[in-house]
């Protein structure tokens, strides 16, 4: 009897395996048969140059959603399943997801993919600037995307991991990735002459995160911050003295606080300096899409006329 039931169990066991990995073959066939590559990203801001250069050939997953801090992420079961069916994995890189928890390493280890074979870092052939903040003077800023000329860079990374791994599609990719750099090369260069009327003792953009290094090099404006990375510690008394001794020796209008921090320590700093807040700006995140800054033409132009009215003062 006991021989009996083994054997009816083994069967059951056989047929379930049989299903799962023909619903599987099936899932696969059906991906390949689309034409479509299979791109997660781990924010959306690479998911929107992701979507520009891919257009209808690919289909895209980001694992950090909008309006979430990538720096501290705990990735769910649906982000790992979507890493361990992906053909390609886009990441930032210079420390951004590998910093704090190191969860991007984790998730990939977990789904079997390896750097420069199905795991590439959107960042490689940018020029990184550096933290400043005592002891850590060695470890990158990570947010160089908000650089029009590094955002290019990004794509065309992007773009030619895409052409090596559908070239099928190559000519499409090609042709949207040049109309794209167009545009955002077009947006940099108007950009560089964007604060050129403003007086250079106004030319500070005060934000909460020091994300902002990049985008004062390349537009010629002069940052200052509460806390340099959203890893560290925020809003601390220390912190608030030196970006409160910064506007003083300015002649500083406006006030800035991004999209996915707490505005907390930024209206303290309003309080005393009396000063408005002027606007949200984007930096780790777009918008919800639907809104004004949900890609990333639009997102890094919202930023640059706010900021740039802001100091104005309008």
């Amino acid at each position: 009897m006991l021989k009996k039931i083994s054997i009816a169990l083994l069967i059951i066991l056989m047929v379930c395996g049989s299903v799962v990995w023909f619903v599987k073959s099936r899932d696969e066939q059906s991906s390949t048969q689309s034409g479509r590559l299979r791109v997660v990203t781990t924010n959306s801001i690479l998911e929107d140059m992701v979507e520009q250069v891919g257009g209808k050939d690919v289909k895209v997953y980001s694992i950090v959603k909008r309006g979430t801090d990538p720096h501290e992420y705990d990735p769910t079961t649906n982000d790992i399943a979507a890493a361990t069916e992906a053909d390609v994995l886009f990441h930032n890189g210079l420390n951004l997801e590998t910093g704090g928890s190191g969860w991007f390493n984790k998730l990939t280890q977990t789904a079997n993919k390896r750097d420069n074979k199905e795991v590439f870092a959107a960042s490689k052939n940018v020029k990184p600037m550096y933290l400043t903040e005592s002891g850590k003077e060695d470890e990158t800023d990570p947010h160089a995307w908000l650089d029009l000329s590094n955002g290019v860079k990004y794509v065309k990374l992007i773009s030619r991991v895409l052409q090596d791994k559908d070239p099928k599609h190559a000519k499409a990719y090609q042709e949207r990735t040049d109309a794209y750099v167009k545009k955002l090369q077009t947006l940099h260069n108007e950009a560089q002459n964007k604060f050129a009327d403003i007086p250079v003792a106004q030319r500070l953009l005060v934000t909460s995160e020091g994300a902002f290094k990049y985008f004062s090099k390349a537009y010629g404006i002069t940052p200052a911050f509460i806390w340099e990375i959203n890893t560290e510690a925020r809003g601390t008394p220390e912190q608030m003295k030196q970006v409160l001794a910064k506007i003083d020796d300015s002649d500083v209008k406006s006030l800035f606080v991004e999209s996915s921090v707490s505005p907390k320590s930024m209206k303290q700093v309003a309080k005393e300096t009396n000063l408005p807040i002027y606007s949200k700006i984007y930096t780790d995140s777009l918008a919800k899409k639907g809104t004004q800054g949900d890609t990333y033409y639009d997102m890094v132009k919202w930023n640059i006329d706010k900021i740039h009215d802001g100091m104005l003062g309008k």
